[in-house]
């Protein structure tokens, strides 16, 4: 299982919506997600409008492939896709930054029993 952690940034003004609108996200984009491959997802929002994501998925490209053709995940995206800055055009799901992970405690564990 691959760990994925990205970036985005909220419009400050919009912290409150945004986090509103994720306390009950669609039950159909729920399903969709998990269908579509993602496990253990969440979201981490500072209060300036920062916002990490992570995600464990067997491929990001196929799970957002996956997520491309759920009908759901267009409407989700678009009404989204306003909270944000920065997204040159591209939608939430795709224009994110995706972080480079430089530490997991349990495969340097692995590595010293090995």
């Amino acid at each position: 299982m691959r760990r994925v952690c990205f970036q985005l940034q909220v419009k400050p003004e919009r912290l409150e919506e945004y986090t509103e609108h994720h306390r009950a996200v669609w039950p159909e984009m729920l399903r969709a997600l998990k269908r579509s491959g993602w496990h253990n997802y969440s979201l981490f929002l500072r209060e300036d409008g920062l916002l990490i994501g992570y995600v464990e998925l067997e491929s990001l490209e196929a799970a957002q492939a996956a997520m491309e053709a759920e009908e759901v995940n267009a409407r989700w995206q678009a009404q989204m896709s306003e909270f944000f800055v920065d997204l040159d055009g591209a939608r939430p799901d795709t224009g994110f930054l995706e972080l480079t992970e430089v530490f997991h405690l349990e495969d340097q564990l692995d590595a010293l029993e090995n």
